[in-house]
């Protein structure tokens, strides 16, 4: 992922701001509490809808002081200040995030589930299943002299366990196609080709009943890997796990509201859906649908509502070790009723 220095300013000590456009939501955080009013949420519906391709953000390098309230805020390490090359979030004294991701791989039973809900591309699995010739036993032939390569067997083959090479007929070579040759590692001997052939050309004996004892039980095994780097913290590997094998902190703790006076526009409008990080809005009988499962209480819907009809109710927020009282200050402001 590459980073782009944003903010470069030498002295009695070297202090950067990097922000990483990759990472960045959109939710305009950093622009909420910075003390000199240095950054600007940019227009993040047109962004996120791919009619813009620009940063998510802007930073004013003249005003910026490099306090580095911003960097401590994010929830989701967008941006980064380092002092003298040292990032400010390993250093004691600054404010740390206790939101967190995990995936227990002692209860991971490597169904794939959290991979593919996944919203922010950051959960991958590596799952090895055991090969099919382990797991049944059988024989399979084909009567060459029966055969009419009809290729009804190859079609129906629901393992797809039958390969026929078709051949360019002509005069001199009048065989449409080559005697069905069969994939023993795939074929599962369930015997419906031997039932479609018209010819009665295909012989099937399945002994997996009769062997079961000397089969191997099914053993599946993998990775299952959470980038931190790239995980939001929205919850929805631990919401779709069957087997609760994530488990997830996320970096606020309230709920999402819509104002009484407010009419959704749904289908015409969709942008709080469209700028959701989280994948936790939906269309549903035409108004837009918030699933607490799913949400961060990032903000992003809030700020790209034209109507201005939605509320972020934050009750906890958990960054913990701030120590600076204007910090204090202006990070509960985040806590604040915000729409």
């Amino acid at each position: 992922m590459i980073k782009m220095a944003s903010v470069i300013r030498e002295g009695k000590e070297t202090r950067s701001l990097t922000h990483e456009d990759q990472k960045c939501v959109g939710c305009g955080i950093c622009a909420d509490i910075c003390p000199t009013s240095s950054i600007k949420l940019g227009p993040i519906l047109p962004i996120a809808r791919g009619l813009l391709k620009m940063d998510k953000i802007n930073i004013n390098k003249e005003s910026c002081c490099l306090c580095g309230l911003c960097a401590s805020s994010c929830p989701f390490d967008a941006l980064e200040l380092d002092v003298e090359g040292v990032n400010i979030k390993t250093r004691p004294e600054y404010p740390k995030w206790t939101h967190d991701a995990q995936i227990k791989e002692e209860d991971c039973i490597y169904c794939g589930r959290c991979e593919k809900a996944c919203p922010a591309d950051a959960i991958f699995l590596n799952r090895i299943l055991p090969k099919t010739a382990d797991l049944v036993r059988g024989e399979t032939e084909v009567d060459a002299e029966k055969c009419i390569k009809c290729g009804m067997c190859e079609e129906i083959c629901p393992a797809e366990a039958i390969d026929m090479a078709r051949n360019d007929i002509n005069s001199s070579n009048p065989e449409v196609a080559s005697v069905p040759e069969i994939d023993e590692s795939k074929c599962i001997y369930c015997g419906i080709c031997k039932r479609i052939c018209p010819t009665d050309a295909i012989k099937v004996v399945c002994t997996s009943c009769m062997e079961r004892e000397d089969i191997v039980e099914p053993e599946i095994k993998g990775d299952i890997i959470l980038d931190n780097d790239q995980c939001i913290n929205c919850g929805w590997c631990q919401e779709i796990c069957p087997v609760d094998a994530p488990v997830v902190t996320k970096p606020f703790e309230g709920e999402i509201i819509f104002k009484e006076d407010f009419t959704c526009k749904g289908e015409s409008c969709h942008s709080c859906a469209d700028v959701c990080p989280c994948n936790a809005i939906s269309i549903v009988e035409g108004k837009s649908v918030v699933n607490p499962q799913f949400c961060t209480l990032c903000g992003a819907c809030a700020k790209a509502c034209p109507q201005k009809g939605i509320i972020l109710k934050r009750n906890k927020m958990n960054l913990e070790n701030i120590r600076s009282k204007s910090w204090s200050k202006r990070l509960k402001g985040l806590m604040e009723e915000n729409s």
